[in-house]
């Protein structure tokens, strides 16, 4: 039986701590959401500039290093 228990009783924490989690979330209002989607559209943003920057650099440097040779 001890054997049992030890398979049950994490099932079982998992199942009260999600439960309490699903209880404690909230559908955002459309200012929330408008923020966190604004946010996140931002973010996106930023790193695509930051990889097309990293790209735009080191394209003509590896050139350089493997036309060399």
């Amino acid at each position: 039986m001890d054997a049992v228990d030890s398979v049950v009783d994490p099932l079982r924490d998992f199942t009260k701590d999600s439960v309490r989690l699903v209880k404690r979330c909230h559908k955002p209002d459309r200012k929330e959401f408008t923020k966190v989607a604004v946010r996140t559209a931002t973010g996106f943003v930023a790193m695509g500039f930051v990889g097309f920057f990293v790209k735009l650099i080191f394209i003509p440097i590896n050139n350089i290093i493997v036309g060399s040779g």
